[in-house]
């Protein structure tokens, strides 16, 4: 009998009924003839309640997290940014990270630039040699590497500019296009609404709001009212992202905003069963378990098993792990000396011995 076992199944991408608003919210009752458009259908395909995407984060929303999150019910994924730049010109293994699997699917691959003209060419690129199912376009990302060069969230101090950019990725791809963005770059040019009014009259066809703005980062609470007022002023889907840390907070903002959809990001890190857990809640079932240690250890070698699947093994690959294995021993007990172990691996096949020697402890710990 293996060491690591799970009761967790993988879940099937239900088709049939377009989703619903919620009832129980003013917002949510609004008449909706306009989601019935062509491009994006297959995104909200799944029955009576909204889907729940995989945010796009650096570093962390590689494919083999990508499908670990699929199987835990994830409805949509979006791949790490992507620069339009470093494609055009081919850099290796940016296209390398354009990859991904049939079983991703629905997948978007985001980028990110301030050329609509290398925009325009990336988005080409990506839709004839990866046909992924849309293009998101990334003007939310706060981090100083992609805003120092006019990327990301510092497209906001300049709507012509992200105008522009929709409209060129537009004209360069039949794909769907969704843009990701934030409610301004900082208080003095807040306002969530106009920017996503802006992004809609360019031609985006699903917008996603993460109510803070650049100035913020991660700072404060997202405003989730925010995401309710572009919901009422769009009438392309508008997905909801910020703050969905426990199962119960994405049904909860999908109450309180009526999004499409809620995007879950930093929740997610460590714990890809949140997209199991927050379904059931969605759909008026209970919750599974969180899962205890052991469980939790199997669920960690199911992702380094995909990790090796697409990768192989080696030493960079074990150490970008190390962070996916403090996220899964977050909250154990005497996890600090476990945690130091994991993060002084060299090699992924180290874990095993690691992650067994901590589980014999604590059994004879009782």
């Amino acid at each position: 009998m293996p060491l690591f076992t799970s009761h967790f199944s993988s879940p099937s991408w239900l088709q049939g009924r377009k989703w619903v608003k919620s009832p129980n919210n003013a917002v949510a009752s609004r008449a909706r003839a306009a989601y019935d458009f062509v491009d994006m259908p297959a995104l909200f395909l799944k029955g009576p309640t909204p889907p729940l995407f995989l945010a796009p984060m650096a570093g962390v929303s590689d494919a083999s997290f990508r499908q670990l999150c699929r199987s835990f019910g994830a409805d949509v994924v979006v791949s790490e940014f992507l620069s339009s730049e470093a494609l055009r010109r081919g850099v290796s293994h940016v296209h390398r990270n354009a990859h991904f699997a049939a079983a991703e699917r629905p997948l978007g691959i985001q980028l990110y630039g301030a050329d609509p003209s290398a925009m325009a060419e990336a988005a080409g690129l990506l839709a004839e040699h990866y046909r992924p199912d849309f293009i998101d376009i990334n003007f939310g990302c706060p981090v100083r590497k992609v805003v120092r060069s006019n990327g990301g969230s510092a497209c906001l101090k300049d709507m012509d500019l992200v105008r522009r950019i929709i409209r060129s990725v537009r004209d360069a791809t039949s794909l769907p296009v969704s843009v990701k963005i934030r409610s301004g770059w900082d208080e003095s040019t807040r306002n969530p609404v106009d920017i996503a009014l802006h992004c809609e009259d360019a031609g985006a066809q699903m917008l996603t709001l993460h109510p803070r703005t650049r100035s913020q980062r991660y700072r404060d609470g997202a405003r989730w009212s925010e995401i309710a007022e572009v919901v009422a002023a769009l009438e392309i889907p508008v997905v909801g992202n910020g703050d969905i840390f426990e199962a119960e907070d994405a049904d909860r903002m999908w109450r309180e905003t009526g999004c499409a959809a809620m995007m879950v990001g930093r929740g997610s890190f460590g714990r890809p069963w949140i997209f199991r857990q927050a379904r059931n809640i969605l759909d008026g079932k209970e919750p599974v378990p969180t899962p205890a240690a052991a469980e939790r250890f199997a669920i960690a070698l199911r992702h380094r098993d995909l990790i090796l699947g697409n990768r192989g093994d080696s030493r960079s690959a074990a150490c970008e792990f190390r962070k996916h294995l403090g996220w899964y021993t977050r909250g154990l007990a005497n996890s600090a000396g476990l945690r130091a172990k994991l993060h002084q691996i060299e090699s992924l096949a180290e874990v095993d011995p690691i992650l067994e020697d901590y589980l014999k402890t604590m059994e004879m710990a009782v």
